[in-house]
């Protein structure tokens, strides 16, 4: 029987195209649902390294579920506390702010004046509204604390994901027609973005708490949720630094002075930097990056279709996809093109060009 569907190379593109459209328009439908189950996805890749290696360490199988079930409600409910009292607390402090930053935008109006550029109050207001910027980072946290709602669902899901992880390569075996390679395929995809999720996890961590511990330093109000926010966006590169600094440093510049709000942007940018330009790049390796553009793309793609999460989901989603695509030969030009600008020559795996 002949497969060719008859259908020409043009026809075939607007086919696909309106396939990509009904899908992306049924997962902004179903968002509320989606969304709870990819979160849960990624609490079960990170949490499957941990799950083995006390599984190697020949605890039983249901001892080392529940030390990692046990760990992710920890987690959780810390987190659950701190972005419930933070963001009570920014919320109810947000009116102040925003007045003191209108004071603000006067002062500078009348210094704009006194240098001959003159220019009313009403429009610097409506082309200068940081007021904005610290609204859209409570909504962020918003987003959060409302996937956090579905806390129960969420770990029913990765406790499933877990135990059906563990028979999973059985199935495979019985299931396909060759299942050394496609097992094999797997393994290399899942160990891929088990390791980036982890190193991503940690160094996001380590970013989170050295902001803490500076705001602190500086005195900066609600140090926990820029820490919290600095945490969530570092899992979104370059991008992802610059918009978790601006709201601490408008923060630091309406809550105490200029000086302050500098030495808030050079610590976000100290600390972004050796994470994001020198640690991240060594431990990971050259071939596991994407293009500034992509990750724009994804930021705003994700944002639009899963809400506030799906900005902290969009490079880790996107990162598995291009993980996946690299491992098979027809589809690695796909992954060259969305990973960063090409410098080394290959090396072990990495995407590079030879000098």
């Amino acid at each position: 029987m002949s497969t060719d569907s008859g259908l020409g190379p043009a026809t075939r593109f607007l086919v696909a195209v309106a396939a990509f459209i009904v899908v992306v328009a049924g997962m902004r439908a179903a968002a509320s649902l989606i969304t709870p189950f990819l979160l849960a996805v990624f609490i079960a890749v990170i949490a499957t390294p941990p799950l083995r290696e006390l599984r190697d360490r020949g605890l039983p199988n249901w001892a080392s579920m529940l030390l990692v079930v046990l760990a992710i409600v920890g987690v959780g409910s810390v987190l659950a506390i701190l972005v419930a009292g933070s963001l009570d607390g920014f919320e109810a402090s947000l009116p102040e702010y925003q007045g003191r930053l209108k004071l603000l935008i006067d002062d500078l109006a009348g210094w704009l004046d006194g240098i001959g550029f003159h220019t009313s109050r009403e429009a610097l207001q409506t082309y200068i509204d940081p007021a904005r910027v610290l609204e859209v980072a409570g909504d962020l946290v918003s987003g959060l604390s409302g996937v956090l709602a579905n806390a129960f669902l969420i770990l029913l899901t990765v406790i499933f994901i877990l135990l059906e992880a563990a028979g999973l390569p059985a199935k495979l075996r019985a299931a396909l027609t060759s299942p050394e390679t496609s097992t094999k395929q797997m393994h290399v995809v899942l160990d891929s973005i088990n390791r980036y999720m982890g190193i991503k996890s940690l160094t996001s961590l380590g970013t989170g708490l050295v902001i803490w511990a500076w705001l602190t330093i500086l005195g900066v109000d609600y140090a926990v949720l820029w820490a919290l926010i600095a945490f969530l966006l570092n899992f979104v590169p370059t991008i992802g630094s610059i918009l978790a600094a601006i709201p601490a440093v408008l923060l630091a510049l309406v809550q105490i002075d200029l000086q302050t709000a500098l030495l808030v942007a050079l610590g976000y940018l100290v600390v972004n930097t050796l994470v994001g330009s020198i640690l991240e790049p060594k431990i990971m390796g050259y071939g596991l990056g994407l293009s500034t553009l992509v990750v724009f793309v994804s930021l705003v793609f994700w944002g639009w279709v899963l809400g506030p999460v799906g900005m902290f989901l969009s490079v880790p989603l996107t990162m598995s996809l291009k993980i996946a695509l690299d491992t098979n030969p027809q589809t690695r030009p796909i992954a060259i093109m969305l990973g960063p600008e090409i410098r080394a020559p290959h090396r072990h795996g990495t995407i590079g060009l030879p000098d």
